[in-house]
C-alpha cells in the first residue's frame, strides 16, 4: 500500500488527538484514504514536556527544519493557534512543497485571502474543516455537497464554549463565573475565554462561512457582534417564561439588498431544533435554494472531534479531494471584488425582548408606550411582576416589552429614549427574537 507522509506542528490538546487517531487507528485511515497516513514528525516547543500520547522514538523535534527539509513530507497539520507565527509557518510551510491542514480560525478570518492566494500560486491547497463547528462537516457541506445550491440563509451556535456556559447558567442556575471555571477544567474553554465569550470566535467562524457560501470577502471584526459575557441570568428566567431559550446565535441572510451578517444572543422559541441544542454541541441551519432547509449538529469543542475534522482533511488532501475543490472556490482569491456588499444594519427587521426597571407609579407605561409608538414600534406583550414587598410605588420594578417585528435602527433609537426617561433606572437590555 502506498503511504503519504504527513507531519504535526503543534502538539497541543488538538494534535494529540490527531496523533492518537493516526497512531492507534491506522487501519481505519488507511481504508479509507487508500494508503498509510504515516506520522513522521511532529514539532513541538519543548521536548521535555510530558505528552498524553505514545509517540514512536524520532517522530518529536523542535526543529520546524525536519518538516520545510523533508521532501517525503506532502502534508501538514499546522495546529498553532493565534496569528504568529502560525501565518508565517504556513507560508514556509507551502513554499517548501507541503500541502497545509488547519484549525486556526482565526488566522484564515484574519489572513485568509494572502494565505489562499499563495497557495493558489505555489499549487498547493488548504484545507480547514476543522477551524468551524468542530467535529460538524459543515465546510465539505458548503463547498461541495451543496454547491449545485445558492445558499439563502444560515442560522446557527458556532461557539461550544458559550453554549455550555449558557445551557448551564440556564437549566442548573449556575453561575456565570463558576460555569467558566467548569468549561476550562473539561477543557471546553481556555484560560483566557474572552474570544470565546464575547462573540469574537463566532464572528471568526462566520466570516470564514460567509466566503465559502456567497462569496463576501468581510473583515470578521466588522461583524455586528455581542457576546454572552454580560449576559443577566434574568433574562434567561424571562425568556423561559415567554417559551424561549437564549442562545449565541451566528446569523447569515442573503437579500436583494445585501448580506445580514450577526451574532448575538438572541431569543430561540423552545421546540425549535437550535433552542435544543445544549452544552458544548453546535448546530448550524442552512438554507439553500433547491435542496431547502438542512440542519447540521455536532459537537464543536473538546479534542477528538476537531481532531476527527483534522485527520479527515488530512486523507482528502492525501487522494487529492481537497486540490479538486481548492481550486475552483471563488472565497481564495484577494483580486476579485466581493459579489456580495454587507446590508446597512439599521434596516435589518427583527422582534426584540426589551427589559427594564421603571418607577412602579401612574403614567409610566404609557411614557414608554408612547416612545414607541414615536419609533413606530409595536408591544405584543408585556410582563411586569409586582415587587417584592417595599414600598409599591418607590422601588423600581422589572418590566420586560415583546415587540411585533421592527427595524434594528428604530429599536436602537427607542431604547436609548426609553433609557433617559426619568421613570427608568438603568439601562435596557435588547434582545433579537427568532419565532
Amino acid at each position: 500500500m502506498e503511504k503519504t507522509n504527513v507531519a504535526i506542528v503543534g502538539l497541543g490538546t488538538v494534535g494529540t488527538g490527531v496523533a492518537r487517531l493516526l497512531l492507534d487507528h491506522g487501519d481505519r485511515t488507511a481504508r479509507h484514504a487508500g494508503r498509510t497516513m504515516w506520522l513522521k514528525r511532529a514539532v513541538v516547543r519543548d521536548l521535555a514536556k510530558p505528552r498524553d500520547v505514545d509517540l514512536p522514538a524520532g517522530v518529536v523535534t523542535e526543529s520546524l527544519d525536519d518538516v520545510i527539509n523533508d521532501p517525503e513530507i506532502t502534508v501538514v497539520a499546522q495546529l498553532i493557534g493565534g496569528l504568529e507565527p502560525a501565518r508565517t509557518i504556513m507560508l514556509q510551510l507551502m513554499a517548501a512543497g507541503k500541502d497545509i491542514v488547519t484549525a486556526n480560525k482565526a488566522l484564515l478570518a484574519e489572513h485568509g485571502p494572502e494565505l489562499f492566494t499563495k497557495a493558489r500560486e505555489l499549487g498547493r491547497s488548504i484545507a480547514f474543516e476543522a477551524s468551524v463547528a468542530g467535529g460538524i462537516p459543515i465546510i465539505a457541506n458548503i463547498s461541495q455537497c451543496l454547491s449545485a445550491n445558492q445558499i439563502l440563509s444560515m442560522e446557527g451556535i458556532l461557539n461550544g464554549t458559550s453554549n455550555f456556559i449558557v445551557t448551564q447558567m440556564d437549566e442548573k442556575g449556575a453561575s456565570y463565573d463558576d460555569v467558566v471555571r467548569k468549561a476550562q477544567e473539561l477543557g471546553y474553554a481556555e484560560a483566557d475565554p474572552t474570544m470565546d465569550v464575547d462573540g469574537t470566535d463566532a464572528a471568526q467562524k462566520l466570516a470564514i462561512l460567509a466566503h465559502l457560501a456567497f462569496g463576501a470577502t468581510v473583515d470578521w471584526s466588522q461583524i455586528p457582534r455581542t457576546g454572552i459575557d454580560r449576559l443577566d441570568p434574568t433574562d434567561l428566567q424571562y425568556a423561559r417564561e415567554l417559551g424561549y431559550r437564549i442562545k449565541l446565535l451566528a446569523v447569515a441572510h442573503l437579500a436583494d439588498d445585501g448580506l445580514e451578517l450577526s451574532v448575538a444572543p438572541t431569543l430561540v422559541r423552545i421546540g425549535t431544533p437550535i433552542a435544543e441544542v445544549r452544552d458544548a454541541f453546535n448546530a448550524i441551519r442552512v438554507i439553500g435554494d433547491a435542496v431547502g432547509p438542512v440542519f447540521y449538529h455536532g459537537l464543536g469543542a473538546g479534542q477528538m472531534p476537531t481532531a476527527s475534522a483534522v485527520v479527515a482533511d488530512l486523507i482528502d488532501t492525501a487522494v487529492g479531494r481537497t486540490k479538486l475543490t481548492f481550486q475552483t472556490l471563488e472565497y481564495f482569491s484577494i483580486d476579485q471584488p466581493p459579489r456580495v456588499l454587507l446590508r446597512d444594519a439599521n434596516t435589518l427587521m427583527a422582534r426584540y425582548y426589551f427589559r427594564l426597571h421603571v418607577a412602579n407609579h401612574p403614567g409610566t407605561l404609557a411614557a414608554i408606550a408612547a416612545v414607541l409608538e414615536r419609533h413606530n414600534i409595536s408591544i405584543a406583550s408585556v410582563i411586569q411582576h409586582e415587587n417584592g414587598g417595599g414600598s409599591p410605588h418607590l422601588d423600581p420594578v422589572p418590566l420586560v416589552i415583546m415587540t411585533h417585528s421592527t427595524t434594528e435602527g428604530a429599536s436602537r433609537a427607542a431604547t436609548e429614549e426609553i433609557a433617559s426617561l426619568p421613570s427608568v433606572t438603568g439601562g435596557v437590555v435588547a434582545l433579537r427574537v427568532k419565532d
